[in-house]
């Protein structure tokens, strides 16, 4: 079976001669290290589908390659934006489309790495233009959920909308919102409206996914979540007290940090919080990616084939 998905990969980049390659995965896999990896052997560039590191003022918590790294190889949409701006999926397809194609005037090849399956499916598949919600249909529901908590938002999306709970983050009060005022604006579920026909691109799409045994997995993550603390991520979190209305700091590694610095919880439950949710991230990284019949599945031990099946 391993040999035809190879074959399968060497065919289609010898009879296309445009390739996007993209190196996905849960996080702390190891998806950083394989695209540099296979940028140097290619002598192309990197772009990431990573959306936590896309800001500038977050680093540590959000694994962004190190200073490194980013010296190997040329790489885009890493820290390239401020939280304080609103981005969405739509400006970073529209975006990474152009970039994609100035970058193929001079590379047959380019790489792309992360594991934000919505960035990714975007690029592959395009997304469909999400309908304008009024504004007092959003301010309702945003005095509802500050006034009933999140616990009634996570159940009103899995009454109106069960599929697009499964691999939301059930964490973010933001996206969680975003469905219910869809639903409530125009009948209309956001898992529904994710489904579309898929736009035509004019480049070959090779995905390339990484797998790995949970157990090792998850201790991967435990053990990277020790070393972002040991790095410096509490004084990172300490420095970005003044941002953390913005949503960009409303995720994993910061907002169990922020319980912790206004004194609501202590700092071994909060490394705790940071370790158990990003295994939680994990999991539906996992759920999303597997149900994509595209992705070409190889176990972390087999880097090297990896490397050696696409540089033939």
């Amino acid at each position: 079976m391993k040999i035809l998905v190879m074959k399968k990969i060497v065919n289609i980049m010898s009879y296309i001669k445009k390739n996007l390659i993209i190196i996905l995965g849960p996080t702390a896999i190891g998806k950083t290290s394989l695209a540099i990896k296979i940028a140097q052997e290619l002598n192309t560039e990197i772009l990431s589908s990573d959306s936590r590191q896309f800001y500038k003022e977050l680093s540590i918590g959000t694994a962004t390659p190190s200073p490194k790294e980013l010296g190997k190889i040329k790489h885009h949409f890493v820290q390239h934006i401020s939280v304080k701006e609103k981005y969405n999926i739509g400006r970073f397809e529209k975006e990474a489309l152009l970039k994609i194609q100035a970058l193929f005037k001079n590379n047959d090849n380019i790489i792309m790495v992360g594991g934000s399956g919505l960035y990714i499916d975007a690029i592959c598949k395009g997304i469909d233009k999400i309908p304008e919600i009024p504004i007092n249909i959003r301010k309702k529901i945003n005095s509802e959920f500050e006034e009933k908590g999140l616990e009634w938002l996570q159940k009103k999306v899995l009454e109106i909308d069960p599929e697009y709970f499964q691999y939301v983050d059930k964490k973010n009060p933001q996206r969680l919102i975003r469905a219910v005022e869809i639903f409530t604006g125009t009948s209309k579920k956001l898992s529904s409206l994710q489904k579309k026909k898929n736009k035509k691109r004019d480049f070959n799409i090779i995905k390339i996914g990484i797998k790995m045994e949970r157990e090792k997995l998850y201790n991967r993550i435990n053990n990277r979540v020790d070393k972002m603390i040991e790095n410096g991520l509490i004084d990172e979190v300490k420095s970005l007290m003044s941002y953390r209305k913005y949503n960009a700091l409303n995720t994993v590694g910061y907002k169990e940090l922020f319980d912790y610095i206004d004194g609501e919880n202590n700092l071994e439950n909060s490394i705790s919080m940071i370790k158990q949710n990003t295994r939680r991230l994990a999991k539906r990284q996992i759920t999303w990616f597997k149900k994509d019949k595209e992705i070409n599945w190889f176990n972390e031990k087999e880097f090297d084939l990896i490397t050696s099946t696409i540089l033939k």
